[in-house]
């Protein structure tokens, strides 16, 4: 059996407010999960994190509250979180006598989401999640598929499909040809394969539908033989694994938007592959030289 953690980075809607939509799945064994969750966990004690989700934006934000504290980098954790936690009450509260409003409402989510990392500098931060990026790299049993709809190029007319719907039905088929071919390395054991997606109200109903479809008629590419029910869906607060999957569409989005590679490179080698060519990944775009379409 293996499990495929879904997430998505980036907005579906076009235009939105970015420019690609990314849709990641990384499957693993199951008989793998236990020792991948004890890799992260054991990242995550080592930045005081045991208990927090892994949010990959949110965590690299830069929290300009830090940069207001004298000697913020010497201070332990505890002390940190409490001067922190200090000015931005002192904040909400300027904007609150202010008048409140949109800004005020903005800054308080921005302070909710962000209130588990406090207590870490924006380097530290940054080596938290580069050091997840690493292990993942590592995860020899690990599959990465995605989807990377640059929008500009998608044309749902076209297609017939919106960008949400192109983005997993790509993913399951890539999922389920996988799976199709661990199979023919031998054996009389069948692999199957079952989807975990962060939890959507919206989403969910929409892929639970679309693989609805897929067993009965399969995708354009491929019939479904070893994907198993609808997605399950969950809460990334509570799964590592879907955390990690947040990492990765994080990391492809910001590279193909940005260039950024310092998470990319590491993630990337997880990228599944068939004859030394990349075919878990596909970056629909035009005339691109990134490294996925090189690859591809």
């Amino acid at each position: 059996m293996f499990l495929c953690y879904i997430d998505e980075s980036g907005t579906s809607a076009i235009p939105g407010n970015t420019s690609h939509f990314v849709l990641a799945g990384l499957s693993i064994p199951i008989w793998e999960w236990k020792n991948f969750e004890t890799d992260i966990l054991k990242i995550k004690s080592d930045f005081a994190l045991e208990d927090s989700e892994i949010h990959t934006a949110w965590i690299l934000r830069s929290y300009l509250e830090q940069t207001r504290i004298a000697g913020f980098e010497a201070m332990n954790y505890a002390d940190r979180r409490s001067a922190v936690l200090r000015e931005r009450r002192r904040e909400l509260l300027r904007l609150q006598t202010a008048g409140g409003g949109r800004r005020y409402k903005q800054v308080r989510k921005n302070y909710i989401k962000t209130e588990a990392y406090v207590h870490l500098t924006h380097n530290e931060r940054k080596q938290f999640i580069e050091e997840v990026a690493i292990k993942i790299s590592n995860w020899g049993s690990a599959r990465l598929f995605a989807e990377c709809i640059d929008k500009i190029y998608f044309d749902p007319t076209k297609t017939s499909r919106t960008v949400d719907e192109q983005s997993f039905s790509q993913l399951v088929s890539r999922f389920e040809q996988y799976l199709q071919i661990t199979n023919n390395y031998g054996g009389s054991q069948t692999n199957f394969g079952i989807l975990i997606h962060d939890n959507n109200e919206t989403v969910a109903k929409r892929h639970t539908e679309l693989m609805k479809q897929f067993h009965r008629g399969g995708t354009l590419w491929t019939k479904i033989k070893n994907i198993i029910e609808t997605p399950l869906f969950v809460n990334s607060e509570l799964t590592s694994m879907i955390q990690i999957a947040d990492l990765c569409s994080y990391s492809l989005r910001r590279y193909l938007e940005n260039e950024e590679d310092w998470l990319f490179k590491h993630v990337f080698k997880r990228a599944d592959r068939k004859d030394g060519k990349v075919v878990g990944i596909r970056h629909f775009t035009d005339n691109c030289t990134c490294e996925i379409c090189n690859n591809h």
